[in-house]
This record gives structure tokens, C-alpha cells and sequence, in this order.
């Protein structure tokens, strides 16, 4: 698989982590944007860190991350599944010269949203953005939610996305003093490109040679955006026919954006009247 998230364990440090991994769904993801190169980045690096929590979900549900700010890049925007369906956007400018994320994003928040059948309400965690890079705004919120020392090392390629998530538990530093720092040393080699075309394995087999790792099996990754003609449906029906058709006379079409998938919906007045008499609808 090219398309992965693996979890691993150094069992003699009691450090945990995980490798992320992805190009044809970051292909899929980046097919038809023109994102300028920072954005792209930006996007990339937030795809890993996204599948690095959303790897966690036990249950069936969605995890939402969203940053906002007031600089050119407005906002970024991703989610996933449990199953890993991960799909993304950013809302930016056209041109773009700045290159650091402050000057990027601005000053602005993060929000994260949790949201489950088995939840009465969605579970939302919104703090300020804290950190010169994406890496260290996650790493700052990973202290502040979780209270465990964790480093992130994400690269953003043309093709490739690449991401290391690496955990601190507990009894750490009772079992060895030095093995964090020694952990968090060999790790910042990563930023190595030829490491893309290794397997998990072997990648963790080259960082910490001399440790003992156990690697679980690798959960696959998948674009989460697929044509749902019914979620257009529903969302017009709740509108109304009286709207609908007032729209219909001043356009002649109804254009729906699904901005986060990239895909557009037209809909011509047969459409619409199949849709309101509960028959299927060519969405074109």
C-alpha cells in the first residue's frame, strides 16, 4: 500500500508513534485546485496530521480539523473517517509570496470537531494558533489536550506526503533518561526524500536501528469524496420548491459548489421537479 497510516512502538523506550504516508490520494486530493506551492504545502502537511489523529477513532464517526485566520490562506480545512476516508480544501488567495505559516494564516485559531452517532452533541476543541509551523501547532495542542510530549515530522512533496508522529508515554523516562532526546535526534533525519519509496519498516528499521520496534499492521488510506447526488437532494428539499423555483426563473439552472470535493451540481428545472416528486434525478 502507498496510501497508509501505521502505528509502532519502541518497546524499550515506552515511546509511541506513528507513519503516515500518502500520493495518489494526495493526487486525487490536489487534481483540478491550483493551489499555489505554499498552500499545497500547508494542505499536505495538515492531510498527515489529520490521519494521524483520525487513525485513533474507535467507533464509527468524522473528525474535523479547521484552521482560520486572517492572512491570505483564510482557512484550511480536512476531515477523515475511522475508516481513513480523508478528503480537504483551503480557501486562499490567488497569489500568494509569503512562505511562513504565521504570515500565511495570520493570527487565528484551530478548531477540532468530533463527531459520532454515539454522541449527543459534537465534541469541539477550539484553542488560538501557537507555533511557527504546522508540526508546532499540533504539537502545542497535543500538550495542551493529551499532556503528553509529542514531536511531529511532516514534508510536503509534489507527490508524496510524509508524516512521523512520536509520543512520550508516561514511564518514559523511568525506563531510560535519555531516550526521548535520543528518539527526537534520530527522528529530525527523516527529511530525507529517498525514504519515500520504503516501506514503514524499513524507514523506522533506519531511524532507530538499534531499538526494538513492534509495528502494527498498516490501516489504508482513501479519498473520502465520491458523487452524492441525494445529499443535493435533501439539501434542496429542505429549501423548498418555492425558493427553488424562484432561483430557476432568475438563472435558469440551480448550480450547487461542493467546495471541499471540487465538484459542481447543475440542475435544470426538470431536475428540480423530479427531485420534488421524489424521482432520481441526471445531475449533470
Amino acid at each position: 500500500m502507498s496510501n497508509y497510516v501505521q502505528r509502532f512502538l519502541l518497546e524499550n523506550l515506552d515511546i509511541r508513534g506513528a507513519v503516515v504516508h500518502l500520493d495518489s490520494v494526495w493526487q486525487d486530493m490536489l487534481s483540478g485546485r491550483n493551489y499555489p506551492l505554499p498552500v499545497t504545502q500547508l494542505l499536505g502537511e495538515m492531510s498527515a496530521v489529520t490521519l494521524l489523529l483520525g487513525e485513533n477513532l474507535k467507533q464509527t464517526g468524522r473528525l474535523t480539523i479547521q484552521l482560520t485566520g486572517n492572512g491570505p490562506v483564510s482557512m484550511l480545512v480536512l476531515d477523515c473517517t475511522e475508516s481513513l476516508h480523508l478528503r480537504g480544501m483551503a480557501k486562499c488567495e490567488a497569489a500568494i509570496d509569503a512562505q511562513s505559516v504565521f504570515d500565511l494564516l495570520g493570527n487565528g485559531q484551530l478548531v477540532l470537531t468530533l463527531d459520532m452517532p454515539s454522541m449527543r452533541e459534537s465534541y469541539q476543541s477550539i484553542v488560538p494558533l501557537d507555533g511557527g509551523t504546522i508540526a508546532g501547532i499540533f504539537e502545542h495542542y497535543f500538550k495542551q489536550s493529551e499532556q503528553l510530549p509529542s514531536r511531529l515530522f511532516l514534508i510536503a512533496a509534489d507527490n508524496t506526503i510524509f508524516g512521523l508522529l512520536l509520543q512520550k508515554l508516561p514511564n518514559a523516562d523511568l525506563t531510560d533518561p535519555d531516550g526521548w532526546a535520543r528518539t527526537e535526534a534520530l527522528a529530525a533525519t527523516i527529511y530525507d526524500h529517498k525514504l519515500f519509496d520504503l516501506t514503514a519498516a524499513e524507514i523506522l528499521t533506519r531511524l532507530f536501528h538499534e531499538e526494538t520496534i513492534r509495528i502494527f499492521d498498516p490501516h489504508p488510506v482513501h479519498y473520502g469524496c465520491k458523487e452524492d447526488p441525494a445529499k443535493i437532494y435533501a439539501m434542496l428539499r429542505s429549501l423548498g420548491r418555492k425558493e427553488a423555483d424562484s432561483i430557476l426563473k432568475e438563472f435558469g439552472e440551480i448550480i450547487v459548489n461542493d467546495d471541499i470535493c471540487n465538484r459542481e451540481y447543475r440542475l435544470d428545472a426538470l431536475a428540480v421537479d423530479a427531485i420534488f416528486r421524489e424521482a432520481g434525478p441526471t445531475v449533470h
